[in-house]
């Protein structure tokens, strides 16, 4: 039975969209000054300010003579309706591109996802007889308070730079004599499935990589979040750092037949590394 709505079609054309990335990367790998680089590329195109809200102790002030950027010092709780309230804060400013370094305290810093759940857990053991049958039901809330923060930050329509800290992750599997032992996932992103799930492109930085992406992994764990769409693959055809350059190649993209705004003069920006 239908619900008799009505719908209209038209021929498609490309419209503006915003660019959602995300860069993955262990401490050393460049995440900070890459992100740095991609927002001044999408900066030529969008024009705007480039706003950093920043959870790693002002760390990215460190390139604050390298870029030009409107820096958010963001202190905890972490939950997700904070990072959507900064998010929110940079866009009533007028931003056009967001750097949140670090997201991964979402989900393992003071005030994050597992620290609600763990709350929700206390709340609903009473009832739910015990820690055992509450741990389940008390996903409900911080999964529901992550899909807001996802769902409103696709509605901003701003770019933004989603910077993640990975760590070297095992995974217990069943070999083939029928026993468990570690397989190495490599180098995984501290975030959530659903969140790089939105992201328009997924960047692996390995440590010491000086900001050079890795498209080809081997390890499952790295093969399952890397994102490399084929409209972008002549982009990073060159195995170079990220810079400049690649953003606004990006941003040009995203823009569809719209016209690029007039963006102001970039500071100086040093030879990457």
């Amino acid at each position: 039975m239908s619900s008799n709505r009505t719908f209209e079609d038209r021929p498609a054309v490309r419209e503006k969209v915003p660019i959602l990335a995300g860069l993955v990367g262990a401490s050393g790998s460049g995440k900070t000054y890459s992100a740095l680089a991609l927002a001044t590329g999408f900066q030529r195109v969008y024009g705007g300010d480039v706003f950093v809200a920043d959870t790693e102790a002002k760390r990215a002030l460190h390139y604050a003579d390298i870029f030009k950027f409107r820096h958010v010092p963001f202190d905890p709780p972490f939950s997700p309706a904070d990072y959507l309230s900064v998010l929110e804060h940079c866009a009533r400013k007028g931003a056009k591109t967001i750097v949140l370094d670090s997201a991964s305290h979402l989900h393992e810093g003071p005030g994050d996802i597992l620290e609600v759940h763990a709350a929700e857990v206390e709340r609903l053991k009473g009832v739910m007889g015990g820690v055992g049958g509450a741990n389940f039901p008390a996903w409900q809330k911080p999964k529901s308070e992550l899909r807001r923060f996802i769902n409103a930050t696709l509605r901003l329509g701003i770019n933004a730079i989603f910077c993640y800290r990975a760590k070297e992750k095992l995974k217990m599997v069943t070999n083939e004599k029928g026993k468990k032992e570690p397989e190495p996932q490599g180098w995984v992103g501290i975030c959530s499935p659903e969140l790089l799930y939105e992201m328009t492109v997924n960047i692996l930085l390995y440590p010491g990589s000086g900001g050079v992406p890795t498209w080809s992994p081997t390890e499952p764990g790295e093969k399952a979040l890397v994102k490399l769409p084929g409209q972008f693959r002549t982009m990073f055809a060159q195995r170079k750092p990220l810079d400049a350059d690649i953003g606004e190649a990006l941003a040009k993209w995203a823009i569809g037949g719209a016209e690029p705004a007039k963006a102001e003069p970039e500071a100086h920006l040093i030879k990457d590394v």
